[in-house]
């Protein structure tokens, strides 16, 4: 029996899974914890349907390696966004679903030409399974610069989540620490995006920081118990993803949701 549920453990796709999970997760649960207060999930969503331009685009001008090209068009639209938003007279909320709505329909467009979109298709749902030692070693350092970030960065972004001409009559410079914090979020969905996938990145950015603001009394208790979901999410649909043979991110995000639901009823019963 012990036999049984170590087995996969001795292959090496899995193993790398693991350790690739173990540092993407708490990455998750940290910066969503943010993106939930700024009610900024339909920011993120739009990143990762972003993700389909920056393919093309590189694609188009014959780029070797199309992370590259996903991580600098993600950058560039990530500022833009926040640029436009802060100057157009329209809600955010319609501005950054224009802009996602745009950037998946050029996607598709270039991608899909000549029926060649089957070579792309296995983004939108991701494949965990895939992920190289050369690619945990990038994530590695996404995360030790996202910790860096937080831990100089947190208060100035807690501030001007809280209240943005408050904060800015403090003195914090509340462009450049949304801008750097849209980068961040840029990098690790852009990094991620292949083993998570298109289609439900966003749901495990949100839903582990949804389900810890249900049950959680304090900003260390929020912060803590997204990490703590948003890990024992990505374990827990991995070995399920193992043993049902089903997709590891479409699994991933199932777990999560079924956190969120007793977090939320949970809360409600002890409101």
């Amino acid at each position: 029996m012990i036999e049984f549920f170590t087995a996969w453990w001795s292959y090496g796709f899995m193993r790398n899974a693991f350790i690739a999970i173990l540092i993407i997760t708490p990455l998750f649960g940290i910066l969503g914890t943010m993106i939930v207060n700024n009610k900024m999930a339909f920011f993120s969503d739009a990143l990762g349907h972003s993700a389909l331009t920056g393919i093309a685009l590189g694609v188009v001008m014959g780029v070797a390696d199309t992370t590259l090209s996903m991580i600098i068009f993600a950058v560039i639209f990530a500022l833009l966004l926040n640029y436009i938003s802060s100057k157009a007279s329209a809600s955010r909320d319609t501005i950054i679903s224009v802009f996602s709505s745009a950037c998946i329909a050029v996607g598709l467009a270039i991608l899909s030409k000549g029926g060649n979109f089957s070579k792309y298709s296995s983004l939108l749902v991701g494949d965990v399974l895939s992920i190289s030692k050369k690619e945990i070693i990038y994530l590695i350092l996404i995360f030790a610069a996202t910790l860096i970030f937080w831990g100089v960065a947190f208060n100035k972004l807690n501030a001007v989540s809280l209240h943005r001409a408050l904060a800015k009559s403090r003195g914090i410079r509340v462009k450049l620490i949304e801008n750097i914090f849209a980068i961040f979020i840029a990098l690790i969905v852009m990094l991620s995006i292949k083993w998570i996938g298109i289609l439900i990145i966003n749901a495990l950015l949100i839903l582990p920081a949804a389900a810890s603001r249900n049950i959680s009394v304090n900003m260390r208790e929020y912060h803590l118990f997204s990490v703590i979901f948003s890990l024992f999410s990505g374990l827990l649909g991995l070995l399920i993803s193992y043993f049902t043979n089903v997709a590891t991110g479409p699994m991933i995000v199932i777990v999560a949701a079924i956190i969120y639901f007793a977090t939320y009823v949970y809360g409600r019963r002890n409101a």
